[in-house]
């Protein structure tokens, strides 16, 4: 299967560039202060900037909010609201959403991967893992709010900096599914057999 570039081709203008780094990161809880507590007690991030306003600004809605930031060493951040009067979110139609859905932290070795674990059980939090996923080292817990965190650190230098790679194996993705389709089999049993013939396939989730 070949694949195409998706980048726009206005005429007049120039491509664009991809942005420079995350700015940050946001999602919605319902209590401030446990993600507050765990987020600056636990992960030893800081509680860096807050906002309150009686309404959403991008879309005027009428939710009296507080939108808080906790800082990361490299300058980005994670972010969360707290609307008054928001209900609580609907379960996902699958588990496995909830798996899928996660945020990765990064940190400089196996032993400091390790040593958070070693810190986290120790603060009362249920870690999974360590997983060797051979393109990097995890572990996996969840905030006070189930969002589904991961502790990594690269196992090669380059696993983020493999394009050709990840074009193949993109492309042997949309492939199988559009074979499938045309076969009139099962996506899943084709994929299965793509995977099982692929000489290099890494998981990360």
């Amino acid at each position: 299967m070949t694949t195409t570039s998706t980048s726009p081709t206005t005429p007049g203008l120039a491509p664009m560039q991809a942005p420079e780094r995350l700015s940050h990161l946001a999602y919605v809880t319902h209590d401030t202060e446990a993600t507050v507590d765990f987020f600056t007690r636990i992960m030893q991030m800081p509680l860096i900037e807050a906002v309150m306003h009686e309404r959403v600004p991008s879309t005027g809605d009428p939710y009296p909010y507080v939108h808080f930031f906790f800082r990361l060493q490299d300058g980005s951040t994670i972010a969360f609201f707290e609307a008054i009067g928001l209900p609580e979110r609907s379960a996902p139609s699958h588990p496995a959403y909830l798996t899928f859905d996660h945020l990765a932290l990064e940190v400089g070795t196996v032993a400091e991967v390790d040593a958070w674990k070693e810190w986290l059980v120790a603060c009362g939090v249920e870690v999974l893992g360590p997983v060797d996923h051979s393109i990097i080292y995890s572990i996996y817990f969840h905030d006070p709010n189930g969002i589904r965190l991961e502790i990594t650190t690269p196992l090669v230098a380059d696993w983020n900096d493999r394009p050709a790679e990840a074009a193949r194996i993109v492309g042997s993705f949309l492939g199988a599914k559009s074979d499938a389709r045309e076969a009139g089999r099962p996506v899943q049993q084709v994929l299965r057999e793509v995977i099982a013939a692929n000489d290099r396939h890494d998981g990360s989730a």
